[in-house]
């Protein structure tokens, strides 16, 4: 019987530490799910911190676009920042050109960060002082003038203020218009430029830390531009007074077949009234661009013109590089007038023959039309590279000429009338290419006259490529 109820003791015992380790199990989780758990709880006290950082401002974040968007470049973190490409229609222009490093656009400006991880790869290389001299030196630092332009080393371009290759951006201005005009694309890095594949000579005239003529050292580097031979020269700058050594200058670039875009400057009036220059020299070769907002108005600050101005671009809080490989947001029509630049160079680069004469006519006549730009423009139209790039594609003429085969998205514009295809001379009702509907009293003087706004003077070199 003590053996029986000893046995029964045994089991009972047995059968309670059995169910105590049992429940003791049930409530821990495998090795795997440990690690689950962890690496859950990690995730939330993260994105608790990171959120928390967020408010606080220091993370910014930096979204990425999803590729679906384009086949292209679109593998930049920051292009998500970029309502200004969207709005120029960039993403679908570059998959019929992206540019190319032998369009070599001047930038006039405060310098540049020319070791920026989104510019270094298209920052313009003298082909003059690279390589080794007879003596087996770098002819980049070995001190003499290897191309015999009258500057030594020259290598990204020259410092008119410190008369020196020295390129280092102390205000930041220029090093932001590069990136508007050409910072890389599909670098996994920042942003892109208008122009992903372009070569950007850097030119400085401009030093906050040392007071300087300004306009002189401009009138330099317009000269050093000329004799460089580049295609496009980028001024996001000016004044009120008028040079005539200045417009020279610019009157030699002409003469070269270069192409001067030039902003309209922040002075918020009209500048029929008012000049501003370079940009109202009323050379051939210049476009005066004044800047927009997302919703395509003209900025307060921005200047104004149906005789001195040309064409609008975005311009407000565009986000581009910044010295020390860094980025952010700048507003004015110097950040509008990179973007006509860089346009220009994918429309160059795409049309080998162009002269700056075409490409300017081609630029103004495909842009978007719209009524918030009624008389604040020549032709009351905002950049669209797009446009400009299937038109040609689609063989139309800078004449106008229409060719078949064009797609109805693809508005086909006639300088000589003034008028979309499909329009109603008679009406003078739009029915393509506008962003709003005019009323026809609107559009009587829409846009002025197309072969106004681009003077018909012919290039003064013809055979020029640029």
């Amino acid at each position: 019987m003590k053996k029986n109820n000893l046995l029964i003791l045994m089991l009972v015992g047995a059968f309670f530490v059995s169910f105590l380790f049992s429940m003791k199990n049930h409530h821990l989780p495998s090795k795997n799910q440990a690690a689950s758990s962890q690496n859950s709880n990690d995730g939330d006290s993260a994105i608790q911190s990171q959120k928390r950082r967020q408010e606080l401002g220091e993370i910014k974040v930096i979204e990425r676009t999803p590729q679906k968007e384009s086949s292209v470049i679109f593998s930049d973190p920051a292009i998500s920042a970029k309502w200004d490409l969207k709005k120029t229609d960039a993403e679908k222009a570059w998959q019929v050109s992206q540019g190319s490093r032998d369009i070599v656009v001047a930038i006039i400006d405060t310098g540049c960060d020319i070791k920026h991880e989104d510019l270094a790869n298209n920052i313009w290389v003298n082909p003059g002082e690279t390589g080794l001299d007879a003596q087996g030196r770098n002819k980049a630092t070995n001190g003499i003038d290897d191309d015999g332009n009258g500057f030594i080393d020259d290598v990204n371009g020259w410092n008119f203020v410190g008369n020196n290759n020295n390129l280092v951006d102390h205000h930041g201005h220029g090093t932001h218009v590069a990136g508007i005009i050409g910072a890389e694309g599909g670098n996994n890095k920042g942003i892109i430029g208008i122009a992903p594949k372009v070569s950007m000579m850097i030119l400085k005239y401009y030093d906050v830390k040392t007071p300087a003529d300004n306009l002189k050292n401009t009138i330099l580097a317009i000269n050093y531009a000329v004799k460089m031979k580049v295609n496009i020269i980028n001024y996001s700058g000016g004044g009120l007074e008028y040079s005539a050594d200045e417009k020279k200058a610019i009157q030699e670039a002409l003469n070269e077949g270069i192409l001067f875009v030039g902003a309209a400057g922040n002075e918020h009036s009209n500048s029929d009234k008012k000049k501003y220059f370079p940009a109202d020299y009323g050379l051939p070769n210049i476009i005066s661009v004044t800047a927009i907002d997302s919703k395509t108005r003209v900025l307060p600050s921005s200047n104004y013109g149906v005789e001195t101005v040309h064409l609008a671009a975005p311009g407000q809080a565009i986000y581009s590089t910044l010295p020390n490989n860094t980025y952010g947001p700048l507003t004015g029509t110097s950040q509008a007038t990179a973007f006509v630049a860089g346009a220009a160079a994918v429309v160059m680069a795409h049309k080998k023959n162009f002269t700056y004469e075409e490409t300017k006519k081609y630029l103004l006549a495909t842009g978007d039309g719209s009524e918030t730009l009624v008389d604040k423009t020549r032709t009351s139209r905002k950049l669209n590279l797009y446009k400009a790039l299937t038109m040609l594609d689609s063989g139309i003429g800078v004449t106008g000429i229409q060719a078949a085969n064009i797609t109805n998205d693809t508005p086909i514009f006639s300088p000589e009338t003034n008028l979309y295809k499909g329009d109603d001379p008679r009406s003078r009702t739009p029915s393509s290419g506008m962003e709003s509907g005019f009323s026809s009293n609107q559009f009587s003087t829409f846009g002025k006259s197309l072969l106004d706004a681009v003077e018909k003077q012919p290039s003064p070199n013809q055979n020029s490529k640029k």
